[in-house]
């Protein structure tokens, strides 16, 4: 007799009306890798897909594009890739880290920063150059970095700038940092006068602790972002299914609220190259 036979008769009622106690499956987690500036927006997509995906835990790794390509290509499990910058998606391509065309699914531009009480009393874009400026940008590997070093170079010699412009700003440099997020903290704390930061870093949490300046379109530069599963994931049909969350209204709506361009917007005249 088995035991569940013997269980049955032992509590005296019949094997066929005993209540069956369903284990629930256990979730599948959806692993996402994405640039340190989706960290708020993805945070609200991952909640929408977890709500139309009963059973997918969706979970996050945030950090600069760089860190992100290089821990996939070490094995880190991840099954989605979004990176601020055509760069890295074409170095995980190189790679055979991800599958298929990645596909570009928002665009962001540069601002500059500073804190509230804005101590080196900084009124415009020029005064970053000043003589003893405490300047904090992103590293040149970051796609952050990478921008603003264009930023700045299109200003040097721009009406109104020296030409050493570029030169003055990273001579006034005391900090190169991993991911933008750590640029705006270092503004936000007043370890900086100053930083170069993407429009989407601006939330209503930072607003209240930094001040921020427009950098004029024609001497901006537009953030592109892609986004592909990765080859390894051993959950492709999820990953696609968050992808196509991504690229849907619904996600790029609340990617422009948190101050990204979507693809529903004519694409920015400055472009990347």
């Amino acid at each position: 007799m088995s035991l569940l036979l013997w269980l049955a008769g032992a509590i005296g009622f019949p094997l066929a009306s005993r209540p069956l106690l369903l284990v629930p499956p256990e979730p599948s987690t959806l692993s996402v890798f994405a640039a340190a500036s989706l960290t708020e927006a993805f945070g609200d997509l991952g909640r929408r897909f977890e709500q139309s995906h009963p059973g997918v835990a969706v979970r996050f790794n945030f950090a600069g594009s760089q860190q992100l390509a290089l821990q996939i290509e070490q094995g880190a499990p991840a099954d989605v890739f979004a990176s601020a910058d055509q760069r890295w998606m074409d170095y995980a391509t190189d790679k055979s880290l991800v599958e298929g065309e990645a596909r570009v699914f928002a665009w962001n531009r540069l601002m500059l920063i500073v804190p509230r009480t804005n101590p080196a009393r900084i009124g415009s874009l020029k005064d970053v150059a000043r003589r003893g400026t405490k300047v904090v940008i992103a590293a040149e590997a970051v796609p952050v970095g990478k921008y603003t070093r264009e930023v700045i170079a299109k200003l040097a010699g721009a009406e109104g700038f020296p030409a050493d412009y570029d030169q003055r700003v990273l001579g006034n440099v005391v900090s190169q940092e991993e991911n933008v997020k750590s640029v705006v903290s270092k503004v936000q704390l007043g370890e900086a006068d100053a930083g170069f930061v993407y429009q989407s870093d601006m939330t209503r949490s930072v607003s209240r602790y930094v001040r921020s300046f427009d950098i004029p379109d024609e001497y901006n530069a537009i953030a592109r972002y892609p986004i592909a599963v990765v080859k390894r994931s051993k959950n492709a049909e999820s990953a696609r299914a968050f992808i196509d969350l991504v690229l849907s209204d619904q996600g790029q709506t609340i990617l422009q609220r948190h101050g990204f361009l979507s693809l529903q917007e004519k694409k920015p005249a400055v472009s990347q190259p």
